[in-house]
């Protein structure tokens, strides 16, 4: 049997994690979430690629490789994107894959424009608010899915 292949986006500032509002976002960076994230699921026994891009057109053409690398599953942090972007919505509805939204910090608690996901309602489930164990959050659930699913 084949290997899950999952893949992780991260989208605009979320390279700044550690030095960015660390009282909102934390002070672990995003090369440590994404590699407890990456171990994560290799003890899950999936493969975890990743992808962080601060330009909306990489995202959504990240995104629409994943039919051609054979990905069984997307976690997306879309960053301010999540608010603002139906190009990226649009890419996770056009591959159709499980599609776990995650966020850091709890988006319902923030300024109230953030309260507002554009691209939740294309998405599989949201995590919010739990801090990077949300990432690993994500990993089980796209896991656990994809075996109910068998």
């Amino acid at each position: 049997m084949n290997k899950p292949q999952l893949l992780l986006i991260n989208g605009p500032n979320l390279n700044l994690l550690g030095l960015r509002e660390p009282a909102v976002y934390g002070r672990e960076t995003l090369a440590n979430i994404t590699a407890a994230t990456r171990l994560h699921a290799e003890q899950r026994g999936a493969r975890l690629l990743d992808f962080q891009s601060n330009i909306e057109g990489e995202l959504v053409a990240r995104l629409h490789l994943c039919h051609a690398e054979h990905i069984t599953g997307v976690i997306i942090n879309p960053g301010a994107y999540t608010h603002t972007s139906i190009a990226l919505r649009d890419a996770i509805a056009a591959v159709a894959l499980p599609c776990i939204e995650v966020h850091l910090s709890n988006i319902h608690a923030r300024d109230t424009f953030r309260h507002t996901s554009l691209t939740a309602a294309v998405c599989t489930g949201l995590i919010a608010g739990l801090g990077a164990r949300g990432y690993r959050l994500a990993v089980d659930a796209l896991l656990d899915l994809q075996d109910a699913n068998k």
